[in-house]
């Protein structure tokens, strides 16, 4: 797998379209993982992992890397 950070707008567009899954960090810890974006906006972002987990990340707080396939 090789990660790719998501900074713009138009990053976060690109893997929601995808579906690519992602990893989020936060103070240098893994804490979300493999989940898809399903929507987000200049201050967060919401990702899902299952039908019934659903998590709100801060985009300033964290970093969001999707996985891609080599």
């Amino acid at each position: 797998m090789q990660n790719q950070k998501l900074l713009t707008d138009q990053d976060f567009t690109e893997a929601m379209d995808k579906g690519a899954r992602l990893r989020v960090f936060q103070d240098d810890h893994v804490i979300d993982s493999g989940g898809v974006i399903i929507r987000f906006d200049a201050d967060t972002v919401v990702i899902q992992s299952s039908v019934s987990d659903v998590a709100y990340h801060s985009r300033r707080g964290c970093e969001f890397f999707a996985m891609k396939k080599r």
